[in-house]
């Protein structure tokens, strides 16, 4: 499924930002009560003005479904291909409830409540205040698993961290002066 085969109309745009990240956007969303939906592209996506968005969907401030637009994935797969480590552009945009009814009603795209709060923006306090909100028929139905698994299997993903994590911990001990003092450590198993 392609984005132009979302049936998703353009909203009307309340803000567009660079977020520290993702729970930024995620709690803006809920504390608004937002029906809508987010585009969000990682930090990479800032410098290289390149990089694919995840659509993220709300319905009065929680998460419904999820869909990346370079991987074609969705629901918890989508989350665990965004990933982003720090900064975020942020599309928020607001729609009536019945502008995303089919796109609702697509089961492969859904993320459970809390998901997207614990995944992506790493705040559990959020993802409960999320679940509380949610209505009763929005469980937790273990995609929160899936996107685990799926982050995992991705081992050029993890490589692609592990090097963004050792060049920032490189710019800091320069930066702090201690690239004198200290040896290069690589993890075990990272194959240098």
């Amino acid at each position: 499924m392609s984005v132009e085969a979302l049936p998703i109309p353009r909203g009307e745009l309340l803000r567009s930002r660079v977020v520290a990240d993702v729970a930024v956007a995620l709690e803006d969303a809920l504390d608004r009560s937002l029906t809508g939906y987010a585009l969000l592209a990682p930090q990479e996506a800032l410098l290289l003005d390149d990089g694919d968005p995840l659509v993220l969907t709300f319905e009065a401030g929680v998460p419904v479904l999820a869909y990346h637009v370079g991987t074609d994935a969705g629901g918890a797969r989508a989350l665990a291909d965004l990933a982003p480590l720090g900064p975020c552009r942020l599309d928020l945009f607001e729609l009536p409830p019945s502008a995303l009814a089919a796109a609702h009603d697509t089961p492969e795209l859904r993320v459970s409540p809390g998901t997207p709060a614990e995944r992506l923006g790493g705040d559990p306090s959020l993802a409960e205040r999320t679940r509380e909100r949610a209505p009763d028929d929005a469980t937790d139905d273990g995609d929160d698993l899936d996107a685990l698994t799926a982050f995992l299997e991705d081992e050029e993903r993890i490589d692609a961290i592990r090097e963004q994590a050792r060049t920032e911990a490189e710019r800091r001990a320069a930066e702090w002066g201690l690239d004198d003092h200290l040896g290069r450590v690589d993890p075990p198993g990272s194959g240098r």
